[in-house]
C-alpha cells in the first residue's frame, strides 16, 4: 500500500469476536453465548415497530427527543443530559473519540468488555489493563493505575464476563479519587437485572466526572436493534453530540426503545425469571462440581479446574447443541459464560454439563 497507512493504534486491535450463533453439522442449537433475553423483546415493542414500518422512507429524528423523555421519566433523569447511541458501544467510542487521544491513557480492569480496548486504541489512546482482586473490579488497583495521562476509566457494573459487582461506597471513594482531568464510566450494561439499582445515576448527578452508559440490548431484548445511550454532566453530553452522527439511531430502533422502557410490567417479569433461574443454574452447576462467584448479571461465569477442561467441556455442550461463550479473549481461559436462558435451556445445560463432569466424552 505505499504510504496509505491506517492511524497508530489501528493495527494493534484484535477484532471483537462475538457470541457462536451455530454449530457445524447441528441443528436446533440453543444460543446461551451473547447474553440474550431468552423471552425476546416486549410485545409493546414489537408492535411499535410494526406501526412504523410505512416511514422507513423517512430521516429519523435527530434529537431523540421522545426516547430520551421516556427514559428521563422512567429512571427520573434530566432530559436534557441524556445521549443516545449505537448501543452502549458508540457512547463508548464516542467518550474515547471525544476525550483520550495519543499520549493519553484508557483504565479498565482487566476481566473487562473488549470495547474498552477497542475504542481507546481506535483514538489512538494506550488501554491500561489493570488486575482484579478473585474476579472483582480492585478500587485500590484502579486509583493506583492512574496517572497524570489517565483521561478514561471504565467499570462495568456488574461486570462481564464475571457478573459480580461492586457497592455504591466503593464506586464514590473510586469516583472521589481520580486524578481531576479523567472521567470514571459506569458501564451499566447489566444494571437492570439488579433490583433496585440505579446504575449509579445518583452518583453522576452529584458528580461533575461520572458518566453512566446503558443498553436496550440486555433486558430489554434489543440486541438486533442496536440502542444505548448515556447520563452524564451537561458539559460532558454536549461534547458528545456534537460527535455524534445526526442520524445514528433508526425509526424502528426508536420506536422498539421507547415502547420497551414503558412497559413495565414485561420488565419486571423478565427481571424476576432470570433472578429465579440464574440461582437454580449456579447451584445445579455447583452441584456437578462447577463453581461460579455470585452473579448480578444473566449470565453465569462457570469455572474450570483448567483451560483443557473448559475447553472439552464447551466441545461437549456444541455436540448437544448448546453454544455457550469461551472467555480466553477476558483473561479467564479455565472458564465458561453461560447465558441464563429460558427453564428448559437452563435445565438441558445443567444435565449435560453434568454428563461431562460424570466423566462422558
Amino acid at each position: 500500500m505505499g504510504e496509505i497507512r491506517p492511524q497508530p493504534g489501528i493495527l494493534d486491535i484484535e477484532l471483537y469476536q462475538g457470541g457462536k450463533a451455530s454449530v457445524e453439522g447441528v441443528s436446533n442449537v440453543v444460543k446461551l453465548s451473547s447474553n440474550e433475553n431468552p423471552f425476546g423483546p416486549s410485545p409493546a415493542a414489537q408492535e411499535a415497530v410494526r406501526r412504523v414500518l410505512h416511514e422507513m422512507h423517512r430521516y429519523p429524528s435527530t434529537d431523540h427527543a421522545a426516547l430520551r423523555a421516556a427514559i428521563a421519566e422512567v429512571h427520573g433523569l434530566a432530559f436534557s443530559r441524556i445521549v443516545c447511541g449505537v448501543g452502549s458501544d458508540e457512547i463508548i467510542h464516542f467518550l474515547c473519540q471525544a476525550y483520550a487521544g495519543p499520549g493519553d491513557e484508557v483504565v479498565h480492569t482487566e476481566h473487562g468488555f473488549g470495547m474498552y480496548k477497542i475504542s481507546a486504541r481506535a483514538a489512538g489512546a494506550t488501554p491500561v489493563e489493570v488486575r482484579e482482586k478473585e474476579r472483582v473490579t480492585d478500587v485500590d488497583a484502579l486509583l493506583a493505575a492512574c496517572t497524570e495521562r489517565t483521561k478514561l476509566v471504565f467499570i462495568a457494573n456488574p461486570n462481564n464476563p464475571t457478573g459480580t459487582m461492586i457497592g455504591l461506597a466503593e464506586i464514590e471513594r473510586l469516583a472521589e479519587g481520580l486524578p481531576p482531568q479523567a472521567i470514571l464510566v459506569l458501564d451499566g450494561a447489566y444494571a437492570e437485572f439488579v433490583e433496585g439499582y440505579d446504575g449509579g445515576a445518583r452518583l453522576v448527578d452529584g458528580r461533575d466526572n461520572v458518566v453512566m452508559t446503558r443498553t436496550f440490548s440486555k433486558l430489554y431484548g434489543l440486541g438486533g436493534m442496536r440502542v444505548g445511550w448515556g447520563y452524564g454532566p451537561q458539559e460532558i453530553i454536549d461534547v458528545l453530540n456534537r460527535i455524534r452522527g445526526p442520524f445514528n439511531l433508526s425509526i424502528p430502533a426508536l420506536a422498539a426503545a421507547e415502547a420497551s422502557i414503558r412497559d413495565i410490567d414485561f420488565v419486571e417479569r423478565c427481571r424476576s425469571e432470570n433472578t429465579r433461574l440464574r440461582t437454580w443454574l449456579a447451584e445445579a452447576l455447583m452441584e456437578h462440581g462447577v463453581p461460579s462467584d455470585t452473579s448480578c448479571a444473566n449470565f453465569i461465569l462457570a469455572r474450570f479446574a483448567d483451560r483443557d477442561e473448559a475447553e472439552a467441556c464447551d466441545l461437549f455442550l456444541q455436540r448437544e447443541g448448546l453454544i455457550v461463550r469461551r472467555v480466553a479473549g477476558y483473561n479467564l481461559p479455565a472458564a465458561l459464560r453461560i447465558t441464563v436462558g429460558d427453564e428448559a435451556s437452563c435445565r438441558r445445560v445443567a444435565h449435560v454439563i453434568g454428563r461431562f463432569k460424570a466423566g462422558e466424552r
